[in-house]
């Protein structure tokens, strides 16, 4: 089997955020075959990943195996070690080496997750964002198995680090009143706490049972991950904004993070996701929760390569993905179908305008 042509175009997505989540946000990479197999795959970039993926991956590809997917990564890697590592690159190659994974298991008639050596659990449990306590409410039933408070803010200006602190706490320890003892409850900082505000919150919760606390600080203050995990009060949370394994592999040998949370559309792929699995079955104290794990792209490594599975729901403005299970009452199915088991319906797809790169998606091999 060979690779005839990579293609790659942004779907539209009426309901998606107004800010970098768009503009900068999924593609949709297909890879075709010789035997008719076309593999699919999501990363990011918009236009940007795009122009990476047709103007320097499209020729790296071209005419491989596209089973030799290791290879494949290491090849796409270093055409463009010059000016990638990080960012749009690697969410453009993330793409790819999903849809080489797909092209694999739907040639093998294989799921993702039977080739990673089989599912342990096909039922897996899953969590929801929430943004404060007033929508947590609404759901705060059997919805789901956990729940993550977003708490996104600075201290203002006309408040102390300890009213802060205090307020913080109040609303963890609400959250953690309405969805009950049995069930996790995380927070997110997004990157927007100074680290005497997040030691000041770490104090005052010791009582809230938070699973963690994710991204409490800037990603470059790695100073202040290391003391915030060395209180070892809270488990501290991070990674999403990463790339590659080999960030991931300084943030558990420099001991920033106890969770570990690779986004597989930006970070390399499943490729750089199971690297990353391995990496933390060496620890016994990372624990690995993909970032919009429940949707198809992380679904079949937490199934068969977690051992504390939980899966955070996904984009909901994703609705031309065919084939994404249902979450029902914090549970998600995962798919025996070959491949990821996604299904993309081209003949209704329909794309941002940019008649360059609708061209490209158009033209097969």
């Amino acid at each position: 089997m060979k690779i005839t042509n990579v293609r790659a175009c942004q779907p539209l997505t009426p309901e998606s955020p107004d800010d970098w989540r768009t503009s900068m946000g999924q593609i949709l990479v297909a890879v075709d075959t010789d035997l008719g197999v076309t593999g699919y795959g999501v990363g990011g970039g918009g236009f940007a990943g795009i122009h990476v993926v047709q103007s320097v991956l499209r020729d790296v590809l071209l005419g491989q195996d596209p089973n030799q997917i290791e290879s494949l990564w290491s090849a796409m890697y270093d055409a463009t070690l010059a000016f990638g590592q990080k960012g749009i690159v690697l969410m453009a190659m993330s793409g790819v080496d999903l849809a080489l994974w797909d092209a694999r298991g739907k040639c093998e008639r294989r799921s993702i997750s039977e080739l990673l050596g089989g599912a342990k659990q096909t039922r897996l449990p899953t969590y929801i964002t929430v943004w404060d306590n007033v929508a947590l409410a609404k759901v705060a039933d059997r919805s789901h198995q956990g729940f993550k408070l977003h708490l996104g803010e600075q201290s203002p200006l006309d408040e102390s680090v300890d009213e802060f602190a205090d307020r913080i706490a109040a609303e963890l320890r609400e959250a953690r009143r309405l969805i009950g003892p049995d069930r996790e409850l995380m927070a997110d900082a997004w990157m927007k706490w100074s680290r005497t505000a997040a030691e000041a919150v770490i104090e005052r919760i010791d009582d809230v049972q938070l699973s963690w606390l994710e991204e409490p600080l800037p990603l470059d203050d790695e100073a202040g991950y290391k003391a915030l995990v060395a209180l070892g009060t809270v488990p501290i949370a991070g990674g999403e904004h990463e790339y590659t394994s080999a960030s991931f592999q300084r943030l558990v040998e420099r001991k920033l993070h106890s969770v570990l949370q690779p986004d597989v559309n930006w970070v390399g792929g499943l490729t750089e996701l199971i690297r990353i699995y391995e990496l933390a079955a060496q620890h016994d104290d990372i624990r690995v929760c993909p970032h919009r794990g429940a949707e198809l792209w992380s679904l079949h490594a937490i199934a068969a390569l977690d051992l504390q599975p939980l899966a955070e729901s996904g984009r909901p403005w994703m609705g031309w993905v065919d084939g994404q299970p249902p979450i029902l009452d914090g549970w998600i199915e995962v798919p025996d179908r070959p491949g990821f088991g996604a299904a993309i319906d081209e003949s209704t797809l329909k794309t941002y305008a940019a008649p360059q790169f609708a061209d490209h998606w158009q033209s097969r091999r």
